[in-house]
């Protein structure tokens, strides 16, 4: 667990330093808040002391955003030979790959802090949901850490940034959209297999305040899988190496 917090936060240092996560948080605050408070179905057009449009937003703003932090959290190391130095210390593909995951949550649990300003503003408006808008908070957590376990498995598939940034979106428009679209042309077994498969069916369901069994354990589910993916390719490598 030592070695886990040391790699993350050198990790989160270093989006710090290198103006990524400023850039990120900023932009992410700028395009929720403009949907949140001033265009499209804001508060005050749909006259409710609700989140449900920033969580909305935040669920397409965090879609775009988190392959670009992950992109380069082992493409980049690969590529400048960075990553073959780092393993030759007492640290495990899977400790790695866990700490690399961790500071991109980090990151996003920041970002999401920084919007707490919006409850308080929306609950001064009016009554509001509170176990809604903690469980939709819970939602783009869930949702984070799924897309950043997928950003990091098409990180560890390449030395290129870019080819990560755009093989994590393609994998990622399929459980953002795709599977949805597609179980609604099917019924039976294969339409539901299709529709669990679907990350808004079970982000959906949260940010409702129903937080099911079944919807953790999917999130979880994706998130370890994309975690043991990037690890074995890790090992497969190092294997091929040796």
């Amino acid at each position: 667990m030592k070695q886990i917090w040391i790699i993350s936060k050198r990790e989160l240092n270093s989006f710090f330093d290198s103006l990524l996560a400023y850039i990120m948080i900023i932009a992410f605050l700028g395009f929720s808040g403009f949907f949140t408070w001033l265009f499209g179905r804001d508060v005050f057009l749909v006259k409710q002391a609700s989140l449900q449009s920033f969580f909305g937003v935040a669920y397409w703003t965090l879609f775009f955003f988190i392959p670009a932090l992950t992109m380069r959290l082992i493409a980049e190391e690969k590529n400048i030979g960075t990553l073959e130095l780092l393993l030759t210390k007492p640290v495990s593909d899977w400790q790695l790959v866990s700490a690399k995951f961790l500071s991109t949550l980090l990151l996003i649990l920041i970002s999401l802090a920084l919007t707490l300003p919006y409850y308080k503003t929306v609950a001064s408006i009016g009554p509001i949901d509170h176990g809604a808008v903690w469980s939709g908070y819970l939602g783009l957590i869930l949702m984070s850490a799924a897309y950043i376990s997928i950003g990091l498995f098409a990180s560890s598939l390449t030395t290129n940034q870019i080819v990560a940034f755009l093989l994590a979106l393609l994998i990622g428009i399929f459980f953002h959209l795709l599977f949805g679209l597609i179980a609604m042309n099917f019924q039976g077994i294969f339409g539901n297999v299709l529709s669990y498969l679907s990350l808004n069916t079970h982000y959906e369901s949260i940010i409702r305040g129903v937080i099911d069994t079944k919807d953790i354990i999917y999130f979880l589910s994706v998130i370890f899988i994309g975690l043991f993916a990037s690890e074995a390719i890790l090992a497969k490598r190092n294997t091929s190496d040796n």
